[in-house]
């Protein structure tokens, strides 16, 4: 074997051990709260989880949506609402957006923009007092709004769209549309959008992520209990076990299921996040 085949070699499998570490490191944990979502108690809090025998999923999820009145059902609706609504919401306002910046001319156009780019660089926790601060003089404070409408606006979602914007809609045929007639509302709606469709698809899983797994803005707003996302109500119950322990096995189900929403969607919009990535790439 020649010196370049055998560096070739090498190479490979360090790659490989690299990536397999990664992937261990990434599935272990899942694999390990699958295991635990379906035993019983006994069977979690001893040396038996990687056994065959305390299998008990049903009971666990029937146990899931008869703690506390059933509130875990309320707060995965209210996670829905949350997620998919404002995550919709947030694709069209920052498509919408980048659209603008991409296509019309207008004073401190690039400046507006910079100011975008740099919201980007905000830790949302730094945001939380000041959106709580302007809710509570608005009233909406421990309201369903308080969460909701913040989650609308999104700075990445806005550069996004302008980089989609700038590599999928020619400008020949808004110039051909617009010498039609069509008018500029019409025209992003009608023509401009379905061109923009993956790369919407795309904010719209980022925003859906971020909003599924938000857990600070929340737990700042919120003191009903009635109107929590699973991430906080969750916490909750954690916090609760550590003085009554038959909450563990609740949480960690909870958990499992918690995360199925985000692999599904995934698993159905990938057509369009997968080519929504390469915008930009080729203009």
């Amino acid at each position: 074997m020649s010196a370049s085949a055998a560096t070739r070699l090498t190479g490979r499998a360090a790659t490989n051990t690299v990536v397999a570490v990664f992937v261990l490191y990434t599935l272990l944990p899942v694999a390990w709260l699958v295991l635990a979502a379906a035993k019983d108690a006994d069977a979690l809090f001893s040396s038996r989880l990687l056994s065959l025998e305390g299998f008990t999923p049903v009971s666990n999820i029937g146990d899931l949506f008869a703690t506390d009145g059933g509130i875990y059902g309320r707060w995965y609706l209210n996670t829905l609402v949350y997620a998919v609504g404002g995550a919709a919401l947030s694709a069209l306002v920052s498509t919408a957006c980048g659209y603008a910046f991409s296509t019309y001319r207008f004073r401190h156009k690039e400046k507006l923009f910079g100011l975008v780019l740099a919201a980007v660089m905000v830790p949302q926790t730094v945001l939380a007092l000041p959106l709580y601060l302007l809710a509570s003089s608005l009233g909406v404070v421990n309201t369903f709004w308080a969460v909701f409408i913040p989650l609308l606006f999104n700075p990445f979602g806005v550069y996004l769209g302008r980089i989609f914007s700038d590599g999928y809609v020619p400008r020949e045929v808004l110039e051909a549309a617009r010498m039609d007639g069509t008018g500029e509302l019409s025209l992003y709606f009608r023509v401009a959008f379905g061109m923009l469709l993956p790369g919407a698809v795309t904010v719209f899983l980022f925003q859906l992520t971020a909003i599924w797994n938000n857990f600070f803005l929340p737990m700042v707003m919120l003191s009903d209990q009635e109107l929590y996302p699973v991430t906080l109500g969750l916490y909750n119950w954690n916090s609760a076990a550590t003085t009554s322990p038959e909450y563990y096995p609740v949480v960690i189900t909870g958990s499992l299921l918690a995360v199925l929403p985000l692999i599904v969607a995934f698993l159905m919009l990938q057509r369009f996040w997968r080519s929504g990535l390469t915008a930009g790439a080729v203009k």
